[in-house]
C-alpha cells in the first residue's frame, strides 16, 4: 500500500522551487521530511527521548552527512565506507545548530537528535542552504517543544543583484556570500564572506534573505497543518521557588554589581564571583542545598547576569572598566619564531594568538573530496584552542567543532586578500595562547601579520573585532571588543573582519527577538571604527609585506614546458627528476594543465643556485634548435668521422658535427680542425632527410674559398677541362668550315 504523502512547494520566483514532503520515508522517527531542489534531496529526521537526562544542559545532537552514493561516487581511501564527518559537513552542522538550539525550552533536558542526510546530489544546488529548512520542518511535524519555525537561506550578490540559494556557478561569480538563519520575526544567525562590502550593503543582503525565509517558515506551518501536527508533548519541567529566588537575588545582586564595576582582571573577577557564590550557599542548610542546590545555582547566575547587564545599561561601564567603544590594549610582534617561514604574536587584553605561516608547492594543497565538491585549497588556516588558554585542564579529543568553525571564519576573512598570482600553497596555523574574548578575531590579526612577515604580498591587511549587545527592550548598548563574559551574558556575538575599504567576513549570533536593522547597522558602523583602530596597530608593527621570503624559507619558481617534454623531465621511473632533486636540494612538482596540456613545473628550494641548476636542466631538456639559426657549441668528444658537440645554451643536448662539415678543404683528421674543449659556432640545418639525423655545419659559417688559376688541384683540372672543351669546340668549328668550303660533287666533276 502506497503511503499518503503531504507536500508543500516554495516558489523562488525564477523557475526554481523547493519542495517539502513527508509521509513516505522514516515514519518511525518523531518527525521526518524530504526537502528537494532540482535533483538534490535531503532527508531529515528528528527523535527526542521521553526520559529526561541528569545533565544540566540540553543534550542536542545535530548531524549532517553527505552520502557519496548521492553523487554516484565511491568514498576515497582504502575503506569504501563513509566515516567521520568532513570539515565541510561539520561547518553545516554548526550553521544549523546555532539557529535551532536557542529555540528549545531552557528547561528541556531530553536527549534529542536531528539527522540530515544528502541522499541525491545536483551539481548546481548547494545543499547546505536547505539543511536548516529541513531540520525545522521535521521538528514542526513532531511533538517536540519548539518555539517557532525557522529556516536558513543563502544570499549572494551576482552582477549587482541579490540571488536566493544561488547555483554553484552563480556563486563562483558572486562578490557576497551570506548564510542567514531566521524565524518569521527575527534574524538569529548570519555567517559569510564578501569582497569588501559596506555595512549598508550587508544589512540589505540580510533583509533580502529574511524575506525569503518568511515564505519558507509559512510553508512549514502549512505542511504541519495538512499533515496533522501532533500536540506538543508534556514533560517534567524544572521546579521554581520564588522565595529562594528572592533570597538569592537580595544576597547577590548588589555585590555582583560592585564586583562588575571594579574593573578587575578575569582571574580576579572569577575568584570574587566564586567567593560570592559560596557566601550565598552558606545562607542555606545542607539539607536545603541537597534539595534545592540546582535552584540556588540557577538563581545566582540570573542575579549575576542582571547585575552585569544593568551596570552597562545604566552607567556605560563594562566588566573591565572600559566604556562601550573602548578597545583593550594591544601589542604585536612579528618574526618571533626564527625557523618558521613567517610568524607573529597578537595580544589584545587577555587574548593572545601566535600565528605561523608555512610555504609549499601545489603538492601541499588541501585536497577536498566530497560527494558535492572536489577540488583543492592553496590557502588554508588551522585554529587550535588548547585548554591552558583559559586556565583549564580537560582531555583533548581531536579537533573540536568550535576549532573548525573559528578557523573557517578566519580563513574566509583572509583568503580574498591573497594575491591571485601567489605561487605558493600557504598554510596559516593559529595557536591561541590566552583567551578572554574573540580568539578568532585575534587569529585574523595575527594571521595578517604572519603572512606579511612571510613575504606574501597581501592585497590589503585585514583586522577583525567581536561586537556585543545588551538590550532590555527599550535601551541598548553596543559593545566593542567584547570579553568572554560579555559574550556569555549579552544578547549578541557579532564578529566582523575587513580591510580599510570594507568587510571581508562575518559571523553573528543573536539571542534576542526582533533585533532592528537600525541597531544592526549601528553595530556594524561601530565595529568599523574598532576594526580600523586595530588595523592601525597591525600596520604600526609591520607597515607592508616583506619584499622577499626569508632566507631559510623556500623560494618557488614556476615554469611552463611543452607537454611533450614532461616524460623526459620525469625520466624512466622518475629517475631524472629524483636525481635532479637530490643533486640540487630542491623539490620539483610537475602538473599538467588540463586545457593546454602543457606541463607546469614548480621548483621549490632555499638555495638559488640549486633552483638555477634545475632551470638550466629544464632548458636543456626542452631545447629545440631552430632551422637556419647559429648556435655556440663545445666539443665534448672526438670521433673518427666527426665531433660530438654540446649546445652551450642547453648543456647535455648533443649533436654530431660531421667531419665533412668542419671546413671547406678536405679534412683527414678531426683534430686537425677541432679538439675536445674547443668552443665554436655552428649553423643548424634541421633533420637531414637522407640520414634522418640532425645536421649542423661549421663550414657553412666560413667564407667559401675562391677558385684560383695556378696549376694543380681542382683549378688546374677545371682549366684543363675547359681547354678540352675549347679544343673540341675549335675542331668542330674547323670541320664545319671545311664543309662550307667543300665544292658540290657536280662541280668537282
Amino acid at each position: 500500500m502506497i503511503p499518503q504523502t503531504f507536500k508543500e512547494v516554495i516558489d523562488l520566483g525564477d523557475g526554481r522551487e523547493i519542495s517539502i514532503e513527508t509521509g513516505k520515508l522514516a515514519k518511525q522517527a518523531h518527525g521526518s521530511v524530504v526537502v528537494q531542489m532540482g535533483n538534490a534531496m535531503l532527508l531529515c529526521t528528528v527523535v527526542s527521548s521521553y526520559t529526561p537526562t541528569t545533565m544540566d544542559f540540553f543534550p542536542l545532537t545535530l548531524d549532517y552527512r553527505e552520502k557519496f552514493a548521492a553523487a554516484g561516487r565511491y568514498p576515497g581511501g582504502y575503506f569504501k565506507r563513509e566515516a567521520r564527518p568532513s570539515t565541510e559537513e561539520i561547518l553545516v552542522m554548526r550553521l544549523v545548530d546555532r539557529v535551532l538550539r536557542p529555540l528549545f525550552p531552557k528547561d528541556y533536558k531530553f536527549e534529542t537528535q536531528v539527522m540530515i542526510q544528502l541522499m541525491s546530489h545536483d551539481d548546481e544546488v548547494m545543499p547546505d542552504a536547505l539543511a536548516g529548512l529541513a531540520a525545522s520542518a521535521a521538528i514542526q511535524l513532531s511533538d517536540i517543544p519548539f518555539e517557532t519555525p525557522i529556516s536558513e537561506a543563502r544570499v549572494a550578490r551576482v552582477d549587482g543583484e541579490f540571488v536566493i540559494n544561488p547555483s554553484r556557478t552563480e556563486l563562483a561569480n558572486a562578490d557576497m556570500d551570506l548564510m542567514v538563519g531566521a524565524s518569521a520575526d527575527s534574524v538569529m544567525m548570519v555567517e559569510g564572506e564578501m569582497d569588501e562590502c559596506s555595512e549598508e550593503e550587508m544589512a540589505e543582503a540580510i533583509k533580502f534573505a529574511h524575506e525569503a525565509i518568511k515564505v519558507q517558515c509559512a510553508a512549514q506551518v502549512k505542511l504541519a497543518e495538512a499533515f496533522g501536527k501532533k500536540p506538543t508533548r508534556d514533560y517534567e519541567t524544572e521546579r521554581t521557588d520564588e522565595d529562594i529566588q528572592k533570597k538569592v537575588h537580595e544576597a547577590t545582586y548588589q555585590k555582583a554589581y560592585d564586583i562588575a564595576k571594579g574593573g578587575t582582571s578575569k582571574k580576579e573577577r572569577t575568584e570574587a564571583v566564586a567567593e560570592l557564590k559560596e557566601e550565598v550557599k552558606a545562607l542555606f542548610t545542607e539539607e536545603e542545598l541537597e534539595e534545592n542546590g540546582s535552584l540556588v545555582s540557577k538563581y545566582f547566575a540570573e542575579a549575576h547576569k542582571n547585575a552585569v547587564r544593568d551596570l552597562t545599561l545604566n552607567e556605560g561601564i563594562r566588566l573591565d572598566g572600559r566604556k562601550t567603544t573602548d578597545i583593550r590594549p594591544i601589542w604585536c610582534e612579528v618574526d618571533y619564531l626564527p625557523s618558521t617561514h613567517g610568524s607573529s604574536i597578537f595580544t589584545r587584553g587577555e587574548t593572545q594568538a601566535l600565528a605561523t605561516v608555512t610555504l609549499g608547492t601545489s603538492r601541499e594543497a588541501n585536497q577536498v573530496d566530497l560527494p558535492t565538491y572536489q577540488g583543492e585549497e592553496t590557502f588554508y588556516l588551522h585554529y587550535n584552542f588548547p585548554p591552558f588558554s583559559t586556565g583549564e585542564a580537560y582531555p583533548i579529543r581531536g579537533t573540536s567543532r568550535r576549532e573548525i568553525g573559528h578557523g573557517n571564519l578566519a580563513q574566509r576573512a583572509l583568503k580574498g586578500m591573497i594575491p591571485d598570482n601567489c605561487p605558493y600553497t600557504v598554510r596559516v596555523v593559529s595557536e591561541v595562547l590566552e583567551s578572554n574574548g574573540s580568539s578568532s578575531m585575534a587569529t585574523v590579526c595575527a594571521g595578517t601579520m604572519a603572512l606579511m612577515d612571510a613575504g606574501i604580498q597581501l592585497k590589503k591587511p585585514v583586522s577583525g573585532i567581536a561586537m556585543g549587545l545588551i538590550s532590555d527592550g527599550e535601551n541598548y548598548a553596543v559593545l566593542s571588543d567584547i570579553l568572554g563574559d560579555e559574550d556569555h551574558l549579552g544578547d549578541m556575538d557579532f564578529k566582523v573582519t575587513g580591510t580599510e575599504d570594507g568587510i571581508t567576513a562575518c559571523q553573528m549570533d543573536i539571542k534576542i527577538k526582533g533585533l532592528s536593522y537600525e541597531i544592526l547597522v549601528n553595530a556594524l558602523k561601530q565595529a568599523r571604527e574598532g576594526r580600523l583602530h586595530i588595523l592601525g596597530k597591525l600596520t604600526e608593527t609591520i607597515p607592508a609585506p616583506n619584499e622577499n621570503v626569508k632566507a631559510h624559507a623556500p623560494k618557488i619558481i614556476t615554469k611552463t614546458i611543452p607537454g611533450e617534454f614532461i616524460g623526459a623531465l620525469i625520466g624512466p621511473g622518475g629517475k631524472v627528476i629524483q636525481e635532479l632533486q637530490k643533486e640540487t636540494k630542491t623539490e620539483i612538482v610537475i602538473n599538467e594543465d588540463p586545457v593546454t596540456e602543457e606541463g607546469i613545473v614548480e621548483i621549490l628550494g632555499t638555495n638559488q643556485e640549486g633552483i638555477d641548476k634545475v632551470l638550466a636542466k629544464i632548458d636543456a631538456i626542452t631545447f629545440k634548435p631552430e632551422k637556419g639559426s647559429v648556435y655556440e657549441v663545445k666539443v665534448i668528444k672526438v670521433l673518427d668521422f666527426g665531433a660530438v658537440v654540446e649546445y652551450l645554451d642547453a648543456p647535455g643536448n648533443e649533436v654530431l658535427l660531421h667531419i665533412s662539415e668542419l671546413a671547406w678543404d678536405r679534412t683527414d683528421n678531426v683534430t686537425d680542425v677541432v679538439n675536445v674543449g674547443d668552443v665554436l659556432d655552428v649553423k643548424y640545418f634541421g633533420v637531414d632527410p637522407k640520414t634522418r639525423k640532425e645536421k649542423v655545419s661549421r663550414k657553412a659559417l666560413l667564407p667559401r674559398p675562391e677558385r684560383k688559376d695556378n696549376r694543380g688541384g681542382d683549378d688546374n683540372r677545371s682549366r684543363d677541362n675547359r681547354g678540352s672543351r675549347d679544343n673540341r669546340g675549335r675542331d668542330n668549328r674547323g670541320r664545319d668550315d671545311r664543309r662550307e668550303n667543300r665544292k658540290p660533287r657536280e662541280d668537282r666533276d
